[in-house]
């Protein structure tokens, strides 16, 4: 399981270009405050734009991650993110928050149909019936009737039999897309010598420091769309204080983790920033108002390690 390691946090914005008000102000000023916290549909969701997967289902290329974010601080992070104009949520069964982040949904009172939330099997849960059980307990804590994916967590454990209950419910209506998580080119290819109906998204560890480029070609030729967890890496190895990434934001007056998720962006990757701080999920909202330069793509690729950040997760 995934366990917290808090050696490794560090203070998201300890630094900052102009001040801690910056962000939030940009933000503000450019999508405008009443919107974003007034009643109706946020200036950002019109932003936002969505990447059409491989079964015609249109998926927001930029969301909100919810792992650590339990109890009544998810219900209130799940809320407040939904009021800013994220439309895509982010959970999974082993971060134990499904009810928190139904709760969330619930108190946002935004129209269901206007959501599109993810949520994750667990490897203990794997197999046809385990797994459908599995599904109904997750649709259950969250308070919905059907997820807009689903996604195998990891690549062990009766694989075969638990895409098998995916596929059926998939068919079902129950679930918009199934997809994975975590899998490698080979998994994948022996995932697809049986299924019957192809993954639609693989989310996996990507970030300036593990750009995983190589799984980025795979995946565009199997027709099957990437997607970013930690996408700031959790803030190891420095990531909000790189220098690298604060020369290439201060041409834009933007910040490390605005440059990080701009960059997933233009190399078509979904991404979903987790936070507990309002001001940062607007910062990560402030992102569509400039463009990274085929210079500055070549400037951040070589901070590209290689090697996963998340060694305690392998």
């Amino acid at each position: 399981m995934e366990q917290k390691d808090l050696s490794h946090n560090i203070k998201r914005r300890d630094f900052i270009r102009t001040g801690a008000g910056f962000a939030a102000t940009t933000l503000f000023m450019g999508l405008g405050a009443s919107k974003l916290f007034g009643a109706g549909r946020s200036v950002a969701t019109s932003i936002i734009e969505s990447v059409t997967l491989n079964n015609g289902v249109k998926m927001p290329r930029l969301g909100f991650g919810t792992l650590y974010l339990t109890d009544e601080l998810g219900v209130n992070c799940v809320s407040d993110a939904i009021s800013l104009g994220y439309r895509l949520i982010d959970t999974a069964t082993v971060y134990g928050n499904e009810a928190a982040v139904g709760g969330g949904i619930k108190k946002s009172g935004i129209d269901r149909k206007e959501l599109f939330v993810t949520s994750k099997m667990w490897v203990d849960d794997y197999g046809y019936d385990t797994g459908k059980k599995a599904f109904q307990t997750s649709l259950d804590k969250l308070g919905l009737d059907y997820l807009d994916l689903y996604l195998l967590h990891r690549p062990r454990g009766d694989v075969k039999g638990a895409w098998k209950a995916m596929e059926e419910l998939y068919k079902e209506g129950r679930i918009k897309a199934i997809g994975i998580s975590n899998f490698e080119a080979h998994q994948i290819d022996e995932l697809l010598s049986y299924a019957t109906v192809k993954p639609a998204v693989n989310q996996i560890e990507t970030h300036a420091f593990f750009q995983e480029e190589k799984a980025r070609g795979e995946l565009k030729n199997y027709g099957i769309q990437m997607e970013a967890w930690s996408p700031f890496a959790q803030g190891r190895n420095g990531l909000f204080t790189n220098k690298v990434l604060a020369e290439v934001g201060k041409k834009y007056n933007k910040t490390n983790a605005q440059v990080s998720l701009r960059w997933h962006y233009q190399r078509g990757i979904v991404a979903i920033p987790r936070t507990s701080k309002k001001e940062h999920m607007i910062e990560n909202l402030d992102i569509f108002d400039f463009e990274l330069s085929d210079a500055d793509m070549k400037t951040i690729a070589p901070l590209d390690l290689n090697i996963t950040q998340f060694p305690e997760w392998e």
